[in-house]
């Protein structure tokens, strides 16, 4: 297979985290940066001995040195961004939450049919080992009938972090489109997509949900109780019941240990960790896409991406949070 040669767009903490994983991906290398100014754009090539160092998006975009662009910028910079890859012709994987807005997700997913290249939502935590081998084992029945799902992600900023952009909501900023996606799509992938009712409450700040709790209840009767913040800390935790049992989970979204709890027999763990720091397996999985000359995955699709992105907006109805994206989105 040839290597798939990758761009990143953005210099933040979450850049940094992809291309730690990339050094461990033997189908891809990493070959450019790109940020807002050649200085950040230099420092951060320095620290991971990328050769090629961008100024501008514009310049990596028009350039033909990469394959493939990760978009690691704010979520209000998702959008434009993949287009403007895409429209050059650059497979694209982008950060989650895919864009802020689900008619923004449209575009991007449009964008990247009429380009013949292909998209896909950062949802790293779907493809690694703890997720697939739990999914199996619960189609195989180990818990019986799933009838509920719990599921916190919840940090708080630091005081120096006050002006940071997960707290504004020009960025598309709050718990929900920062950490909630997580549990939105751990419900629905233990419980599918047969929502019958929704109840949600946020806490706000400077105009976004700093803390949300979102209710959701099946037409089997199963219920979904997720929790975001940004500015509370809570156990990083999940669960998933059924009726011959539990399971806990640590880091609930992306688990590396499993702990069953059934109602009639033995408790015991299952350990499924990292082959390094968990994006390892969305960049391969990429490769092995585009290798295959797919344009989607098949398995977080765009179907699943927009799914979620429909449930945020309206979840964001009910708690009354507005963006400028969604008047433009209009």
């Amino acid at each position: 297979m040839k290597k798939l040669r990758f761009g990143i767009v953005g210099t933040g903490n979450i850049a940094h985290r992809f291309a730690e994983a990339i050094k461990n991906v033997e189908e891809a290398e990493l070959v450019a940066v790109a940020s807002r100014t050649q200085a950040n754009a230099d420092r951060f090539g320095d620290e991971f001995n990328i050769p090629v160092r961008f100024g501008s998006y514009e310049e990596m975009a028009k350039s033909n040195v990469i394959d493939a662009a990760y978009i690691a910028v704010p979520h209000s910079g998702h959008m434009d961004c993949s287009c403007l890859m895409m429209n050059n012709g650059k497979h694209v994987i982008c950060e989650k939450p895919i864009a802020v807005t689900a008619k923004e997700a449209e575009k991007m997913f449009k964008c990247a049919e009429e380009n013949g290249v292909f998209l896909m939502e950062a949802m790293w935590a779907r493809l690694v080992a703890g997720t697939i081998k739990l999914l199996n084992m619960i189609n195989d029945g180990v818990l019986g009938e799933i009838k509920g799902v719990e599921g916190k992600f919840c940090y708080t900023m630091d005081e120096d972090e006050m002006d940071h952009h997960v707290l504004k909501a020009e960025h598309g900023g709050g718990s929900l489109l920062d950490v909630g996606v997580y549990g939105l799509n751990f419900a629905k992938w233990y419980l599918g997509e047969n929502v019958k009712g929704i109840s949600a409450f946020s806490d706000k700040f400077n105009g976004v949900d700093s803390h949300t709790c979102v209710l959701m209840q099946y037409e089997n009767g199963a219920i979904a109780d997720i929790s975001s913040a940004v500015l509370l800390k809570k156990p990083n935790e999940g669960y998933i019941y059924g009726t011959k049992g539990y399971v806990h989970l640590n880091r609930f979204y992306a688990p590396q240990k499993l702990e069953f709890h059934l109602n009639d027999d033995e408790d015991f763990d299952v350990d499924a960790p990292y082959e390094g720091n968990g994006f390892e397996e969305q960049i391969r999985h990429m490769c092995e896409c585009v290798s295959a000359g797919l344009t989607k995955s098949p398995v977080v699709t765009p179907e699943s991406t927009l799914y979620i992105m429909k449930q945020m907006d309206e979840i964001r109805k009910l708690t009354g949070v507005v963006y400028p994206q969604d008047e433009k989105a209009l």
